[in-house]
């Protein structure tokens, strides 16, 4: 008897998502050369200690990828953004991490990242016939050397 799985489609399931990430890196460690994967989280609160903004991350395989970074609007433009990065930098630094890679497709964001000595590698954009229109994301990275 060829016992085949029903397939479902299941939306927004926490557990699964969860469950897929760890079973995606188990399945990588038991077939591939290994590095530590850590991730972290670093926040900006202000003093009533609300998250005004954060950083979210991981190291592996030496390189540190910034998931997250976000600052509230009214705080932007005061320098957190380059603290936080600058953090998560020398956090990845510490764990002997040789480069960082990020993506994004806003482009404000772009000349930050520009500006903190990231450099694009990589590019997907829409054509003029795809929605939306001009839009594009893209990927960059640093030394940390």
């Amino acid at each position: 008897m060829n016992m085949r799985p029903t397939v479902r489609l299941v939306s927004g399931d926490a557990a699964a998502d969860e469950f897929l990430e760890k079973a995606l890196l188990e399945s990588l460690r038991s077939e591939l050369p290994q590095s530590t994967n850590t991730s972290f989280v670093l926040s900006l609160k202000d003093p009533a200690g609300t998250i005004v903004g954060g950083l979210t991350a991981n190291t592996s395989y030496g390189w540190l990828l910034i998931k997250v970074l976000w600052v509230e609007e009214a705080y932007r433009g005061l320098g957190f953004g380059r603290q936080l990065m600058e953090a998560a930098e020398q956090r990845a630094r510490d764990a002997d991490c040789h480069n960082a890679w990020l993506d994004t497709s806003h482009p404000e964001a772009m000349r930050f990242y520009l500006s903190l000595g990231y450099e694009v590698f990589g590019e997907l954009s829409n054509t003029a016939d795809q929605v939306p229109q001009g839009h594009a994301r893209w990927f960059l990275r640093k030394s940390l050397h």
